[in-house]
């Protein structure tokens, strides 16, 4: 790639330098993530060998046994991890995440990328619109309550702020769930009609999905899009108070003018670099959302996963929902580089 100028190299510079620091920074995820779903006393596998030793067959604890072995599950931790990660050789060579093998479910008796299957897929859709949604909610409303402060607006505005920082995501949707069926006879409950559910892809699955992803995202979405609200709010009202601002209304420039080319492209660049702060609550916000609504996200099959210790779709679950987050934060960084030149020269300084 040929860059026309200094401030393209240095863009350049900075994503590649954002790229290469979201590699150690999953590493270490992925490892915290393993020993978190290991931490509870036993396995899929030992809770099964010692009920069909209780129960005396001898040909299904052989088998408990193979798999054991088979998955190096009497390994030590750290070689454990590294076997399933894709950094060591394990029983078939290296066969890890790395190399494209997302683990065994011995909870559902199949590999884990066909547990998952499109459910990937609609996480990441969910998640991603549900950001968006969060932004469009957010900058008309908290712009236009900075322009006329303690109006009719903002006060509306900061109470319904309030209430959806205060209403959890996961009681809303019940709400919606049981109201939405007894009063007017909707179901709003997954992300599809169950008819498209293990169907390819299509256009009517397509429209279907369309149609069914509103009501959760706007669910996920409220309580972080209050928070962007009084963000800012709270921004552009420090930067109308600058005395370039007095100057500019000084120089007769109309208020709308005024708040557009200066105030707001100051205070956008911080709202912006909010998505890194917001990505982790909305992801663990969807998960819980999606238990209660019965999306068909990693959701349930997470909370599945944990409850019957399948450690290897557990933690490849919550591996792909830190990766979501990493992905989401590297989108905000790139933002804010581009919007602010002083974040990619100090960067490009640094590498």
């Amino acid at each position: 790639m040929r860059c026309g100028s200094t401030g393209d190299a240095l863009m350049l510079r900075y994503t590649v330098w954002r790229l290469l620091a979201i590699i150690p920074a999953l590493l270490a995820a992925s490892l915290l993530i393993f020993a978190v779903v290991e931490l509870p006393p036993g396995d899929y596998l030992s809770n099964e060998m010692q009920e069909l030793v209780a129960q005396g067959e001898g040909a299904g604890a052989a088998r408990i046994a193979f798999l054991r072995d088979e998955f190096s599950f009497d390994e030590p931790f750290l070689a454990r991890y590294a076997i399933w990660a894709g950094l060591m050789p394990g029983p078939h060579g290296f066969d890890g995440l790395l190399q494209g093998n997302w683990g065994w479910s011995f909870l559902y008796n199949k590999p884990v990328g066909d547990v998952l299957g499109d459910r990937i897929g609609l996480t990441a859709l969910l998640n991603v619109a549900t950001v968006f949604l969060v932004y469009l909610i957010a900058f008309p409303i908290g712009l236009i309550s900075a322009r006329r402060p303690g109006g009719l607006f903002d006060t509306s505005a900061t109470t319904l702020s309030y209430l959806g920082l205060a209403i959890p995501s996961f009681l809303l949707a019940l709400v919606l769930l049981v109201t939405g069926q007894a009063w007017f006879g909707l179901s709003i409950g997954g992300l599809m009609d169950p008819r498209f559910e293990g169907a390819p892809m299509s256009g009517e699955k397509l429209a279907s999905i369309a149609a069914h992803l509103a009501i959760p995202s706007l669910v996920i979405a409220l309580g972080s899009a209050g928070i962007m609200i009084r963000r800012l709010r709270a921004n552009l009202l420090d930067e109308v108070n600058r005395p370039y601002v007095a100057a500019a209304r000084a120089r007769g420039i109309s208020e709308t003018r005024l708040m557009t080319r200066y105030p707001l492209r100051l205070a956008f660049a911080p709202f912006v670099a909010d998505i890194g702060n917001l990505l982790p609550s909305l992801v663990s916000g969807s998960v819980i959302v999606s238990v209660v609504l019965n999306l068909q996200t990693v959701g349930p099959v997470l909370l599945a996963a944990l409850r019957g210790q399948d450690t290897f779709l557990a933690a490849f679950i919550l591996t792909f929902t830190a990766a979501l987050t990493f992905a989401g934060m590297l989108v905000s960084d790139l933002i804010l580089a581009w919007l602010d030149p002083r974040v990619r020269l100090g960067k490009g300084a640094k590498s």
